[in-house]
């Protein structure tokens, strides 16, 4: 074999194969301890979607509303659809376009213009199939576009996936402040209806004589409290029927609202923890990220590649003809070949700055990745450290409820046999009451740590890259 046909046939092997300019990824180091500091579970996270967390059917349905109606999952929708669109229009420039175009003419000169010195008329009529501008993948240019157009459409998707797990727990924790702002009403009127009562009868004894006038007022007191409490919690339960509205894309029906205490909310399962690695898997989010990485290394094999030559080929072949009658008879054929190369030589440091860009738009996007590693682990580590710490605290809040009940219980008794004054119960009943109100939101605390840990997981689902749709 001759150096002449190494040559071609190397060059061959080039065209065909293409020389890949961007870096690989390398293996990333975790920048997270190895485990949870709260001691989490250490087994796999299991797939836990969504209808078997969240298992209120009521719930439910407000959460299949707003993955059809919400408006910002909508645009994410049409975002990835718009991506999609983008790689297929990178993809297509590796293979060749073939165009078929068929052209006619007539013209006529005049007698100072034919070289007969009469006028006449020429016809022209062709007809071919070509390739219009093929660019040669020789150093990987086109295959890292569509690289990188594809890892764009990937973290597009996942940022999708995020963006619904995020929806998804807000919408429950909307919910979840509804159910609790109703609970907290029902405490304030079950309240006022007893201090009112109380208030009446006070008010019976004061005008016999038998009522001291502090007395009388601090009932006042307490009742004009639990109506200012009531008040309140009307506003805040419009507030959160507007939350709502805005979460589902529709308006709420009433009844979609929660109507249960929150003890019948409190049975939400509970979500497996593993390591920190397994975040990787599991959260889109941190998914998207990473394939923005690997879109960023495509870009610095596109930047290198304008190093180098590009060489760009149109060819067409078919017929032509001064009659359109004879537009396919023998001897019309024609063809055309024109190979062109592009070799850069002065630009001004132009594709060494594009290169530079490149590299560090490379280092932003993995700082990013492990950045946002970080946070994931920082979301998850609060949030378990949230949920042992609020298990504890509505524990303590059950005893104190329970011993303020029993202080209210027996001043009422003392007061019933005169030995303490009015002003004894009605004390004990404020601090009873305050503890009812610290209970409900303790559970509401505890609610929210385990739907804001079903969210801080990435769902509870193992998330793969998702299969490009053409």
């Amino acid at each position: 074999m001759n150096l002449k046909t190494l040559g071609l046939n190397a060059l061959t092997l080039a065209v065909l194969t293409g020389c890949q300019l961007a870096p690989e990824q390398q293996e990333i180091a975790l920048p997270v301890p190895d485990a949870y500091a709260s001691g989490a579970e250490q087994a796999q996270a299991t797939q836990l979607n969504w209808q078997q967390f969240f298992n209120d059917e009521k719930l439910q349905a407000l959460i299949a509303q707003s993955l059809e109606h919400n408006k910002d999952l909508q645009i994410a929708a049409l975002n990835v659809q718009r991506v999609r669109g983008l790689y297929q229009i990178e993809d297509s420039a590796l293979f060749p376009s073939l165009d078929i175009n068929g052209s006619g003419s007539r013209q006529r000169l005049p007698g100072d213009l034919s070289s007969t010195g009469e006028p006449r008329i020429n016809s022209q009529y062709s007809a071919t199939v070509g390739i219009t501008s093929y660019e040669l993948d020789i150093w990987g240019k086109v295959r890292n576009q569509s690289a990188q157009a594809l890892q764009t459409l990937y973290s597009t998707q996942l940022s999708q996936y995020s963006m619904q797990v995020s929806l998804i727990a807000e919408l429950a924790n909307a919910w979840l402040n509804y159910a609790t702002d109703q609970q907290l009403l029902a405490l304030a009127e079950e309240t006022l209806t007893s201090q009112q009562s109380s208030l009446s009868l006070t008010q019976q004894s004061f005008d016999l004589g038998a009522a001291s006038a502090i007395t009388l007022e601090q009932l006042k007191s307490t009742v004009a409290t639990a109506k200012v409490d009531i008040a309140k919690y009307k506003r805040l339960l419009k507030r959160d029927k507007n939350a709502l509205d805005l979460l589902v894309g529709n308006s709420v029906a009433s009844d979609l609202l929660p109507n249960a205490s929150l003890n019948h909310l409190l049975d939400l399962p509970e979500v497996p923890v593993g390591l920190p690695s397994d975040l990787l898997t599991q959260r889109p989010d941190i998914k998207a990220v990473e394939h923005q990485l690997l879109a960023a290394n495509a870009n610095i094999g596109i930047a290198r590649a304008a190093f180098y030559p590009s060489i760009s080929l149109t060819a067409n072949a078919g017929t032509a003809s001064s009659d359109l009658s004879g537009l396919f008879d023998g001897g019309s054929g024609t063809w055309s070949f024109v190979p062109t190369i592009n070799l850069p030589i002065f630009n001004m440091g132009r594709n060494q700055a594009n290169l530079d860009v490149a590299k560090a738009a490379q280092q932003i996007a993995l700082t990013t990745y492990q950045q946002k590693i970080q946070q994931a682990f920082r979301e998850v580590a609060d949030v378990l450290a949230d949920r042992e710490g609020y298990n504890a605290q509505l524990s303590a809040l059950e005893q104190l409820v329970q011993s303020r009940q029993a202080t209210f219980d027996i001043s009422q008794a003392r007061y019933d046999k005169g030995a303490d004054s009015y002003l004894q119960v009605l004390d004990s009943q404020r601090t009873w009451y305050s503890a009812q109100q610290q209970l409900i939101t303790g559970k509401q605390a505890l609610l929210a740590s385990k739907i804001n840990l079903y969210k801080a997981v990435g769902g509870g689902w193992q998330v793969t890259s998702p299969a490009v749709q053409d």
